[in-house]
Order: C-alpha cells, then sequence, then structure tokens
C-alpha cells in the first residue's frame, strides 16, 4: 500500500508527539473536564469559549429559585446588587489586577466608549489627538473617531509599534489592541505604556483577545485603563458582559460620560444631580444584567487552581505544535502563517493566508477561496473561522485544547487543501 500524508512515517511520529505532550500536561484532563465538549476540533474559542459544565445548573438555580422564589430579595439575598464588583474581583487576577480596580457590566463597546472619554477628561490641557491602533477591531476605531468628535480632538492611526515614535505633548492617550484579532500578533504593551507615559499620555489597552490566554500585567506595568469581553478566553456565554479597568490611582478623577443611578453614590437617594460613587463602582451605570453576569461568574470557576502563567506555557506550545504540523501536512505554498513564530510577539491563535484562487472573469480577476475551506474544515468536524478576504483563523484555548485536536486539525487542513480541484491559482509567498 502506497504512503498517503496521514500514515507517512512524519504522521506518526507528530500523533505519538500529540500523545506525549497531552500525557504531560499539567492543565490536562482534569481541566477539560470541566467543560461540555465533544468529537468536534473547536478552535474558535476566540470568538466564543466552550461552554463550563457548572454553568447550566447555576443558571437552573437562579431563574428557579432566585428570581422564581426570591424575587426582588435576591438583589440583597443572593448578592445581585455587588455582582459587578465581586465579579470583577474574579476577573483581575488574570489580567494582573488588585481587588477593587475591575468592575463588569455593559458591552465592550460602551466599555469602550467610557474608558476613551474618560480617559480624555483626565488628559493634560492642550491635547489635540488621541492615538488609534491602526490594525485595531473596527469597533474599536468607531467608537474613538465618534468620542473625538465629541471631545474637539482628532483621530490618528498608528501601527502599534509605530506608537512610541509618534506620540506626542499633545496626544491625550492611545487606544492599543493587546493582540491583533486578524493576525494574532501579540504587542508591546509594557513598552508601548512607558512610551505613552513618557509624553504624558494616557494608555488605554483593549484585551479581548489576551485576557485568560496570557499574562496582562496591567498593574505592574501601569496600565490607565483598559477593557475587555469575556466571551472568547473566559468563557462566559454568548454576548456576555464586558469588564472595565481603572488604575487605582486614577479612578479618583474617572468621570464617565456614561453616569448612572448604580454609580452614584447614594443610588436610591434618586437625587436629581449625579455624585459619583467611590473607587472602581463609578464605572458602573445602570441596572446590571443579571442572569449574563452570574453565568460567567459559574464560568469562572473553571480557572480554579489555574495558573496564567502555565496556560500561556501551553498555549506557545500548542501554537508552536500546530504549526509544525501545518508545516508537514499541507501541500508546499497555499497556506502561510501571518502569525509571529516569535513567541514573545504572538497571542493564542494561529492565522493562516489560504493563497489558492479561484478564476473569475478578466474583469474580476481570481478570488480566495479561504471561505470554502474554512467551511469544508467545520463540515468535516474542525471548526476555526475566516476573515475576509483569505485568512482561517485558529484560536487555541488552553483550558480545554488538546494537542491532539491541534494534530488533528492540521490534517484535515492537509486532506482539505490536497482535494482542491486542479486549475486553482497558487499565490506566491508574498500574497
Amino acid at each position: 500500500m502506497s504512503e498517503t500524508p496521514e500514515n507517512t512515517p512524519q504522521a506518526r511520529e507528530h500523533t505519538a508527539r500529540a500523545g506525549q505532550l497531552d500525557a504531560a500536561d499539567p492543565l490536562g484532563a482534569t481541566v477539560r473536564d470541566r467543560f461540555v465538549l465533544d468529537d468536534t476540533v473547536y478552535l474558535d474559542g476566540n470568538s466564543l469559549g466552550a461552554l463550563p459544565s457548572g454553568v447550566p445548573g447555576r443558571i437552573a438555580d437562579v431563574i428557579t429559585r432566585e428570581w422564581g422564589e426570591l424575587r426582588i430579595r435576591s438583589w440583597d439575598e443572593s448578592g445581585w446588587w455587588t455582582a459587578p464588583e465581586r465579579i470583577g474581583d474574579k476577573i483581575a487576577p488574570l489580567i494582573g489586577a488588585a481587588p477593587g480596580r475591575v468592575v463588569v457590566g455593559d458591552s465592550t463597546s460602551i466599555n469602550v466608549f467610557k474608558a476613551v472619554v474618560g480617559g480624555i477628561r483626565m488628559a493634560g490641557k492642550g491635547c489635540t489627538e488621541i492615538l488609534v491602533d491602526a490594525t485595531t477591531f473596527p469597533t474599536d476605531g468607531y467608537i474613538a473617531r465618534s468620542a473625538a468628535r465629541m471631545t474637539g480632538l482628532a483621530v490618528r492611526p498608528v501601527e502599534p509599534a509605530r506608537i512610541a515614535d509618534e506620540v506626542t505633548e499633545r496626544t491625550a492617550l492611545a487606544l492599543v489592541n493587546h493582540v491583533d484579532y486578524r493576525t494574532g500578533q501579540l504587542n508591546d504593551l509594557p513598552g508601548i505604556t512607558t512610551a505613552l507615559h513618557s509624553a504624558g499620555a494616557l494608555a488605554v489597552w483593549d484585551l479581548c483577545h489576551s485576557a485568560g490566554a496570557l499574562p496582562v500585567g496591567v498593574d505592574a506595568h501601569h496600565v490607565d485603563l483598559a477593557v475587555g469581553c469575556t466571551y472568547k478566553y473566559l468563557n462566559g456565554g454568548p454576548g456576555s458582559p464586558s469588564y472595565l479597568y481603572v488604575r487605582e490611582s486614577l479612578q479618583e478623577r474617572f468621570d464617565s460620560p456614561l453616569p448612572g443611578w448604580n454609580s452614584h453614590a447614594e443610588p436610591f437617594g434618586m437625587a436629581p444631580g449625579y455624585t459619583p460613587a467611590e473607587g472602581i463602582v463609578r464605572g458602573r451605570v445602570g441596572t446590571p444584567d443579571i442572569l449574563s453576569l452570574l453565568a460567567l461568574e459559574a464560568a469562572l470557576d473553571a480557572w480554579d487552581g489555574v495558573s496564567i502563567e502555565d496556560v500561556r506555557a501551553k498555549s506557545l506550545a500548542l501554537t508552536d505544535f500546530f504549526l509544525d504540523c501545518v508545516d508537514a501536512y499541507t501541500p508546499p505554498g497555499l497556506v502561510r502563517s501571518v502569525t509571529p513564530r516569535d513567541h514573545s510577539r504572538r497571542g493564542s491563535q494561529v492565522s493562516l493566508t489560504c493563497s489558492p484562487k479561484r478564476a473569475g472573469s478578466v474583469e474580476q480577476g481570481s478570488t480566495p477561496i479561504a471561505a470554502e475551506v474554512m467551511a469544508e474544515l467545520i463540515r468535516r468536524g474542525v471548526v476555526g473561522d475566516f476573515r475576509h478576504p483569505d485568512v482561517l483563523r485558529f484560536g487555541f484555548t488552553p483550558l480545554y485544547t488538546s494537542f491532539a485536536d491541534a494534530e488533528r486539525a492540521a490534517w484535515v487542513l492537509g486532506e482539505v487543501l490536497r482535494a482542491l480541484p486542479e486549475g486553482l491559482a497558487a499565490a506566491g509567498p508574498g500574497a
């Protein structure tokens, strides 16, 4: 029988290596068993994390007992009122923050707006601009531009690596993504934050693609404000609430652009004038979304006893191993990693450009078929996602992704690429 790619000595070596790595994994089956999983290779946790097994029972209790029986009493008796700060304190160690510096509630977009406008209000006089990560997730850019119009400032897009050179005394703040959502590149949070502070500007970080995947160190690196979602690596569920971090020394000066009764010093006083509460509570706005908040709180129990340093070590090992398997299993020239190989510049995902193109009309030229490739991967039980025009994204969540998952995903990707129809154009390595 002739050898096929999956039964070559090289493939057998990778399969055996996956087994060895899984057997030595300090997170291993104990933590993986804290999630509801099936035979699918799920590599889209950088968009929506898997369901932690403790969530369904907790939410059933919230609905039947806390809401169904206690009703309004649950604001006090079940701790609903203090949930935003309590859950913030559960997230805090995962981003390197002390208690009292994180509050949970509202969407990521709303918290980005609070952080940017609040940061502008704390900036020195004479500031005329804010810098925005030129590769940012689009919504961050939309909100930054809206905030700038409202405050009379200009927005200047800058590549993250250029921020240290581009910041001036006229810069109020920079809004930067810790990990690039498209390529998985990890930006230099300590270095960029220091450069901004040296020029008198504030550092506002979007942690959506880093929190829960790698150490952030917001306190240690003197980050001013940070925002993150909880439905990716924190596994809080679809649309689960975002969080806002405010450095302790800035909390007294933080003037939220969205003052609400929940952030009032006397929320039940119903005074017509607004007096902000002390500390991180002033980051709240209105009535919390209790069902989503408590689902998130239960989801965070999956982190019990887990070290973020162990998570980072496994993340790098997983993505290294996946890249090795991709090199071994895929036909040459059809995919190329745009995620840095350098550990210091890599988040917890691998993004591959998929070069084959389907010929169109003379006017249309050729079109990438990456979307078709991802659809076929999903049909075969390997779930990643696609980003226009030609990027296949694979997110590795170390709490539940195994090395066997990584090896199988690369093998199936190779199968799909080898099965492509003849006559597709392959772009060169510079595509």
